[in-house]
């Protein structure tokens, strides 16, 4: 950890599995979130909508508060369409290298334009690059989330190999980082699920993840 604040791990795995169907016993399904950051898009975010409805799945969106207040109807959509907004910063800082009191404006600006939208302040806060500020932990009761799975998504271009990277490493109770900033990212939202949901996967919002999990501190990058 570097000094002043911390980095946390993938929020995201029970303690404990979870049962399969064996001599006629009920499938307990696998339970995984997908995640997206840097929205509202204009381009991308309401195809990505329109897809998860036609799929049934709901997912957690981490919401940059300068793209909520250029696309609030978007936002709304989100909202309505079951998914969980979460915060993700104002401008996509690192908070980390910010003063406290910049650090917080970050967080209350985007809260402050998703309840105006949404009536609702987000409980869930995902800090660019991973990094939040330890002492802010004492001016913010806002839960923490990172990942267990980050393809790299904004590096390529190539849906499939997005769709390898997460079907490759995933896991039961893991958390799916992506983006609904490219059109590769938003086909290969589709791909995971529909890949994921054959292998018995269901898809929850983080807040049906975290509260068990035991996972590991690890340094921001």
């Amino acid at each position: 950890m570097f000094a002043g604040f911390v980095c946390m791990a993938a929020l995201g795995k029970y303690a404990a599995g979870l049962t399969r169907e064996a001599m006629g016993t009920e499938v307990t399904p696998k339970k995984i979130a997908i995640t997206f950051d840097d929205g509202p898009n204009e381009k991308y975010t309401e195809e990505l909508l329109k897809g998860l409805e036609e799929r049934g799945v709901t997912a957690t969106f981490f919401l940059l508060g300068k793209e909520v207040e250029q696309y609030p109807d978007i936002v709304k959509e989100i909202k309505d369409g079951g998914h969980l907004i979460g915060t993700h910063s104002y401008d996509h800082v690192n908070l980390s290298n910010l003063t406290d009191a910049a650090a917080i404006e970050q967080v209350d600006k985007t809260n402050a334009a998703i309840h105006e939208i949404t009536g609702e302040y987000p409980e869930y806060i995902r800090p660019p690059f991973g990094c939040w500020k330890a002492n802010l932990d004492y001016e913010t009761s806002m839960i923490e989330v990172l990942w267990d799975v980050d393809p790299l998504d904004w590096k390529t271009s190539n849906s499939d190999v997005i769709t390898k990277r997460v079907v490759d490493k995933v896991e039961e109770n893991d958390i799916i980082l992506l983006h609904d900033a490219s059109e590769s990212s938003v086909k290969a939202a589709f791909k995971i699920i529909d890949e994921l949901e054959k292998e018995g996967y269901t898809f929850v919002t983080v807040d049906e993840i975290l509260f068990n999990y035991t996972g590991n501190m690890l340094q921001c990058k």
